[in-house]
């Protein structure tokens, strides 16, 4: 028996609690201005990767409008920070604002900038990095990533089943090879733990092992 995608997506969505009125108001801004954003099942999935790590310091790769942000900053504890990457100067500046309207400045630091740029800038040790920034800069992270978590830290990663592009042979699109690039490269990591959830987009979760 084949179950549709799409229904598993409706039923999963018809079990999400209720969100507040900013996430509400993010998600309906997305579909109207066609935001790419992670949605409330992956943003619930942060939250709790957040939450099971003991989160004190995070780190985002690719604001949007701050949606995920707000998302793992839920999940973080009491005097926690997080520290999220945005090279759009409008996109960094909206992205405070729903910051602020959430009631997370004190939690959350926007920083306009590439992100590969800034990586270098960096302090670790990181307890969690989310990556969701160009596709094709998907590869670059992975050091830095290694450098910047704790052992046991996460990196978390959207988009890595590219809408099922990655099983394509015939897509050599560079943004799908540098995403099978990302997953195989992690996959044979001996210092990272890797599994993909395939959920929404595809989620992977890496754990650093030491």
């Amino acid at each position: 028996m084949v179950v549709e995608v799409e229904a598993i997506g409706a039923y999963l969505d018809g079990l999400l609690p209720d969100r507040d009125a900013v996430l509400t108001r993010l998600e309906a801004e997305a579909r109207e201005e066609n935001i790419p954003i992670v949605g409330p099942r992956v943003g619930g999935i942060l939250q709790i990767l957040a939450s099971l790590v003991g989160a004190r310091r995070v780190l985002e790769l690719g604001t949007a409008v701050g949606y995920s942000a707000i998302w793992l900053a839920r999940g973080m504890v009491e005097g926690g920070k997080l520290t999220t990457v945005e090279a759009r100067e409008t996109m960094a500046e909206r992205a405070r604002r729903n910051v602020a309207e959430a009631d997370l400045s004190d939690v959350i630091e926007v920083r306009l900038g590439q992100a590969l740029a800034l990586l270098p800038e960096m302090d670790g040790a990181f307890d969690l990095i989310f990556n969701d920034i160009d596709k094709e800069s998907y590869p670059q992270v992975i050091p830095w990533a290694k450098k910047l978590l704790r052992p046991g830290g996460l990196l978390v990663t959207d988009n890595v089943l590219w809408s099922g592009r990655v099983a394509d042979p015939a897509d050599s699109d560079p943004w799908t090879e540098a995403i099978r690039t990302y997953n195989r490269t992690l996959a044979d990591d001996e210092d990272m733990e890797t599994v993909i959830l395939p959920v929404r987009d595809g989620v992977s979760i890496s754990v650093k092992r030491s």
